[in-house]
């Protein structure tokens, strides 16, 4: 089972794109709902806010689960280890809970992040390791390189994509997986069955869909600036759905709905691998 499963950080609060004040807000009402696991990235430019949100908590460090992710531009020898040390000291932290690879290598090549991914956790700047946007193939190559356990593949994983080849990868090289995008940024809205499902259980149709998440044993991050959002995100431990019902989810794969298509950035690697 995945390190986000200790505690309560199997529901993670995502930062991502919030910056300034509405980062700060989101982040004190995500604690006072009971969040401790949060997700940030050199590419999101909102670590250092989070560190200091983060520290005017009052937590003790313990009870955090801090993830953070390297940017592709900076899997080089000269730039990995001084770009980790930078992303620490933003975050107030000497060592990240989990830190990971944010894309694959544009040329699909990956040893070499891999590598001074290992680097990084050998020498105690990172208690976990992991990688996100990572191909099924690309698991099973990680798990090869990486002498260390690869905790995690963070990927889009929504009901409305058929991520069962990572779901089997996963399985197979015991790299879990963790979800970001779960609402598919509010594309299950549009389906009703949501809606109707959560309504016998007195949920929402999000609370629906991200219990559905954890019951296929990912974790997730989620994010919202609304208080009664970040609440009820939180709020999804006290039902299960039926077999039925998960089946009835499971079959809206078939919209076959992705956010992040190949093409839209330079790292975004061929899915069908």
């Amino acid at each position: 089972m995945s390190v986000y499963f200790e505690k309560s950080y199997q529901r993670g609060f995502g930062t991502y794109p919030l910056k300034g004040e509405p980062l700060k807000a989101a982040v004190r009402e995500a604690i006072t709902v009971g969040y401790r696991a949060f997700d940030t990235a050199q590419m999101y430019g909102n670590e250092a806010e989070t560190g200091k949100a983060l520290a005017e908590s009052g937590l003790a460090r313990d009870e955090l689960c801090i993830t953070t992710k390297v940017h592709p531009d900076n899997y080089s020898e000269e730039a990995f280890l001084p770009s980790v040390e930078a992303s620490l000291k933003a975050l107030r932290v000497d060592q990240a809970d989990v830190l990971m690879l944010h894309w694959p290598e544009i040329n699909g090549e990956n040893a070499r992040s891999l590598r001074l991914l290992q680097k990084a956790f050998d020498i105690g700047l990172a208690r976990n390791i992991g990688v996100s946007n990572y191909t099924a193939p690309m698991m099973r190559e990680a798990q090869s390189i990486v002498e260390a356990p690869l905790v995690t593949n963070q990927v889009e994983f929504h009901p409305l994509i058929d991520q069962s080849r990572l779901l089997d990868a996963a399985e197979e090289t015991k790299i879990a997986l963790s979800s970001y995008c779960s609402v598919a940024r509010g594309e299950v809205f549009k389906h009703p069955v949501f809606a109707e499902i959560g309504a016998r259980y007195g949920k929402t149709a999000a609370q629906t869909v991200l219990r559905w998440i954890l019951q296929k044993g990912v974790s997730m991050n989620t994010m919202s600036t609304k208080p009664e959002n970040i609440r009820a995100n939180f709020e999804i431990l006290d039902f299960a759905l039926s077999p039925h019902d998960m089946k009835r989810i499971d079959a809206m794969n078939a919209t076959n709905y992705r956010i992040l298509k190949a093409g839209m950035l330079p790292w975004v690697p061929d899915w069908d691998r």
